[in-house]
């Protein structure tokens, strides 16, 4: 719950602070450049992450006590490295990388830009493993202390520059006096350097859990620690691809001002999705250690096909949630005087966005049989096959439908993935799924989502009415397990 709640509210004012860049931003092409050079920020994380969080977890249950240490150090290491080749690579390369991202734009300020970047990506890299320790060693309150203080500088410092320093010049001299020679209203600049502050402030935070660190390598030890790692770290970039290739793409695939403003545009109704990826996200951190834990236990894979099927139901039913009252959620998303609802032209792929984050979700709980029989390159096998659906239909579609072209590959790269994890998994891991019910809820959730939005125009009555019957429906599908777990949860408590 703490995991949860930390990975929840962050996230949630990050969100709140969307309507300040749409507003804040001159337009939507600014948004899209943001859009665009974040997901080049995701990718990134991930190779240098180098899959160090899952294998610091997995190593630590087989190794004795007293080498914990050493898979701390070995972990560590490599984040170390991967930061070092990059700030090596970028500041050796930064004008034909600035060049690459900028285009026909002003290459100089995208050197700025870039420059900014990288330091954010080493303080992020080298936290990550830090980060995983406070996890295993159960103290989720400091963790979600340092994450806190993390997104409270970043939304302060967002605030300062891009809000209030704007009006204070104009009514203190003082305040005109400070800003003068520097300042420029409206500049996204000022979102990346909230960023790389509030990423350097955590990670000095994090030194006391990096006061063992022995910068010293365990050949041994490393080797099988990469072996594992290896094929998570491509598992990983796949992930990536697949969310976030669109995005990386899209100002190649559509050039110029349009191709911008349509990811502008992407990336702001995908926003309204968070709240479904958040509880993915959460799930996710507390469920990868209970997994690896609970995987002894005699009654284990049916367990996980219980864990399956209440996720299912749940994320299902936030799809639903959310896109029957994008009707009011719409205006977070709404843009500035100049374009008030420019955003709102791409409501109409929101569902489909919901149900890719449920696809994804379905695909993370399968996922658990190549972690727990150490066959992650069958991760390998299944995400390269993801990523290349991922790749040659974005090149087809995005070029002739855009977004909505993107996301339709999503959906098919997911579902290629389920397939190929559902052959593999029942094969060397058997875990007893209920796929029909999973089906049933799947399609009946989509259906309910779709005749929100395209029969009933959005309205906000017809929609919630039709999300109170279907959550009526499920109760009544599912009154036998909820009166086991209310059950059982009564003889826990006696």
């Amino acid at each position: 719950m703490i995991y949860g709640f930390t990975t929840i509210v962050p996230r949630m004012i990050g969100f709140l602070m969307t309507p300040i860049y749409l507003r804040k931003f001159e337009n939507a092409a600014v948004y899209g450049l943001y859009n665009y050079l974040y997901s080049w920020v995701s990718m990134l994380n991930a190779i240098l992450a180098f899959g160090m969080e899952t294998t610091y977890f997995r190593f630590l249950q087989k190794v004795d006590s007293k080498d914990k240490d050493r898979v701390f150090n070995n972990s560590f290491v490599v984040t170390l490295i991967t930061s070092l080749l990059l700030l090596a690579s970028v500041f050796t390369f930064i004008d034909p990388i600035a060049t690459w991202f900028a285009g026909d734009e002003n290459v100089d300020e995208y050197a700025k830009y870039i420059q900014y970047f990288v330091f954010i990506l080493v303080a992020d890299a080298l936290a990550v493993v830090p980060f995983a320790k406070l996890r295993a060693q159960g103290r989720p309150i400091r963790y979600s202390y340092l994450k806190f203080i993390n997104i409270f500088i970043t939304v302060l410092s967002n605030l300062f520059f891009i809000v209030y320093l704007s009006s204070w010049t104009k009514s203190s001299t003082f305040w005109a006096n400070f800003a003068a020679g520097w300042f420029q209203e409206g500049w996204i600049g000022y979102v990346f350097i909230s960023n790389l502050l509030a990423s350097s402030i955590t990670l000095l935070l994090l030194v006391p859990e990096m006061l063992t660190l022995r910068l010293r390598i365990d050949r041994p030890l490393m080797k099988n620690m990469l072996a594992y790692s290896f094929p998570i770290l491509i598992a990983n970039i796949s992930f990536i691809i697949n969310e976030n290739l669109d995005k990386m793409f899209f100002p190649k695939l559509l050039p110029g001002e349009y191709g911008r403003t349509e990811l502008g545009i992407y990336g702001a109704v995908s926003k309204i999705a968070i709240f479904l990826n958040l509880f993915i996200t959460a799930f996710r951190l507390g469920a990868e250690p209970f997994f690896f834990s609970y995987a002894k236990n005699e009654n284990a894979s049916r367990t996980y096909a219980k864990i399956m099927e209440y996720f299912v139901m749940l994320m299902v039913l936030v799809m639903v949630g959310i896109t029957v009252n994008l009707d009011w959620l719409k205006d977070f998303i709404k843009g500035n005087e100049l374009q008030p609802d420019i955003y709102w032209t791409g409501l109409k792929v929101v569902p489909f966005i919901l149900l890719n984050f449920v696809l994804l979700g379905i695909y993370m709980n399968l996922s658990v049989w190549y972690k727990l029989t150490d066959q992650t390159r069958f991760a390998l096998y299944i995400s390269l096959t993801g990523a290349l659906v991922t790749i040659v239909l974005n090149f087809l579609l995005i070029p002739i439908y855009s977004y909505p072209g993107a996301v339709a590959t999503t959906t098919a790269a997911y579902l290629v993935m389920i397939g190929l994890s559902l052959f593999w998994g029942q094969k060397y891991y058997p875990i007893p799924y209920h796929f029909l019910k999973i089906i049933l809820y799947l399609v009946s959730g989509l259906g309910v989502s779709l005749a929100s939005f395209f029969i009933f125009d959005s309205n906000f009555w017809i929609g919630n009415g039709l999300l109170l019957l279907f959550c009526l429906t499920i109760i009544f599908l599912e009154r036998k397990n909820i009166q086991l777990l209310l059950s059982q949860r009564k003889n826990n408590l006696k």
